[in-house]
């Protein structure tokens, strides 16, 4: 008997590839606003995963997933469900860790951990430090951005931060990926003041809003021109 149902193929979503310093591909994989997958050493990590932005039971399972910190649009337990196997690790900051009953790996800035043999995880503080802006990310809650050591790479993955002392005093970030929208993260001028700190080869621009609140991505790409390789995809 034949069937007329077919399996549903994994959906496509936008994709790069850069070398690391030992000279392994990593894969970055695109979903939307802050959810995207890091491909390495046969490993699968994804960031910020919610099911708004992607196909989650579609897609491959996770060998670890980040959340970088509570909010609707970064943590949904859910997602993280579809993704994880009984060997999946979860890499979280102590707030989002209280909507898990699992043990996770539970971050405060400045921690470090190596959640899979040979890739390495530290934490950094992610904040708001405009005045009237505070409340949206407050220091006190200790939300985190992320830095993974992939092949000698240094891949930073900012979390929802502005510049911060913590964000400036990073050494080494080859890759960096910076949110941009107002009013909870950086403006254009925020965003180039910590391309001009951190000198990343490749700098991905995400969490840029759209509509009405969509940034200004010319100026910024003017802004940091000479600086870095500025990399435009599809999370707005």
């Amino acid at each position: 008997m034949i069937s007329l149902f077919k399996k549903k193929e994994a959906p496509v979503y936008p994709a790069d590839t850069a070398t690391s310093r030992d000279g392994r591909p990593i894969v970055f994989t695109f979903f939307k606003h802050a959810s995207l997958a890091v491909d390495f050493d046969g490993r699968r990590i994804y960031v910020d995963p919610v099911g708004e932005y992607a196909d989650y039971a579609h897609l491959p399972k996770a060998d670890a997933v980040l959340v970088t910190h509570s909010h609707y649009d970064h943590l949904d337990r859910a997602a993280v469900e579809l993704l994880m196997t009984p060997a999946t690790a979860v890499v979280c900051d102590k707030t989002s860790a209280e909507a898990f009953d699992f043990d996770c790996y539970t971050m405060v800035p400045g921690a470090m951990a190596e959640p899979l043999d040979g890739i390495r995880v530290e934490a950094v503080a992610a904040y708001n430090t405009t005045e009237g802006h505070l409340q949206f990310h407050p220091r006190e809650r200790e939300d985190c951005g992320y830095v993974l050591t992939l092949g000698g790479t240094r891949v930073y993955i900012a979390g929802d931060s502005e510049p911060t002392p913590e964000m400036r005093s990073l050494e080494g970030i080859d890759i960096a990926f910076l949110p941009v929208n107002q009013p909870y993260t950086m403006t254009v001028d925020q965003a180039a003041e910590a391309v001009r700190a951190l000198r990343p080869a490749i700098f991905y621009p995400y969490h840029y809003g759209e509509v009405e609140q969509i940034t200004d991505l010319d100026r910024l790409a003017r802004e940091v021109a000479g600086l870095t390789e500025m990399r435009v995809r599809p999370m707005e």
